[in-house]
């Protein structure tokens, strides 16, 4: 079987089941596993070169809703009657189904079921231990910083808050992508700043950009020192190496309740 994935975080779940030496190409952001990065590429995820899709005659294409505009892939690939399965994402549950369908489509469902088990216990671990937290940690998840974008609370980075001993201080704003502004930020007053800037590597990023905002001093996580750059691999892409961030994030926020990171997949067997 050929297949192409229009995003990264399809490329994940594929990496999951075993099944990379399928992949005949991948959209311009996937970067993980490694392995994949010499595969041809069909675009960035919101500007597909459908024409080259085609050309190269998949199976499938595994495509997705997980951002405002990757519709028209969809409108594309139906249009062109080329096979395909859409995903779209905003919870960890839905990730975890995801994983499942994904499996049943490719034959590879014990596989997938096995996985699927081994990510909802490590999320039922994190789930007790923040039962032990008595002061959740306030935060401010930066997808963008103009205009500002932040998730809501139907996204699941509210839900990693929430297993990492915190809350997402936009998790009354029953939406999955909230675009606000930085005085709406500052009324809120998180304790603490994530800086996950999607599709921007973190070397790029300079947290000493959000001292020069305007009230910046009157936000307890600026005050205290407690802006975060993190990997927007680990938090933007809804696959199930937000694990890997969650183990992170955790550790940060509660070292006293929470294991040590230790950078491990508690996914893979290694």
């Amino acid at each position: 079987m050929k297949i192409i994935s229009l995003c990264p975080s399809n490329t994940e779940l594929l990496a999951y089941l075993g099944m990379l030496d399928y992949l005949i190409a991948v959209d311009s952001h996937s970067d993980w596993p490694p392995s994949i990065c010499k595969l041809p590429r069909v675009g960035p995820d919101l500007n597909i070169d459908m024409e080259k899709v085609e050309a190269l005659k998949p199976d499938l294409v595994l495509a997705s809703l997980s951002v405002p505009g990757m519709e028209r892939n969809v409108q594309e690939l139906e249009k062109r009657n080329i096979p395909h399965i859409v995903f779209a994402p905003n919870s960890l549950h839905d990730i975890a189904e995801d994983l499942l369908r994904l499996g049943e489509t490719l034959g590879k469902k014990q596989a997938a079921q096995a996985i699927a088990r081994r990510y909802c216990s490590l999320i039922e671990t994190y789930r007790q231990l923040a039962a032990n937290v008595k002061h959740p940690a306030r935060l401010y998840w930066e997808w963008w910083p103009k205009p500002i974008f932040t998730p809501g609370k139907t996204n699941w980075l509210s839900e990693i808050s929430e297993l990492a001993g915190g809350m997402n201080i936009f998790g009354d704003v029953a939406k999955a992508n909230v675009q606000s502004d930085w005085d709406e930020v500052v009324k809120r007053n998180p304790s603490h700043i994530c800086l996950v800037w999607v599709g921007v590597q973190t070397k790029k990023m300079n947290k000493d950009a959000v001292l020069k905002r305007p009230d910046a001093e009157k936000v307890e996580a600026v005050r205290a020192g407690r802006i975060y750059v993190l990997e927007e691999s680990l938090y933007c892409r809804p696959s199930p190496r937000l694990l890997l961030g969650l183990k992170k994030l955790a550790a940060l926020l509660h070292p006293s309740v929470f294991p040590p990171d230790d950078g491990m997949d508690p996914l893979l067997e290694y």
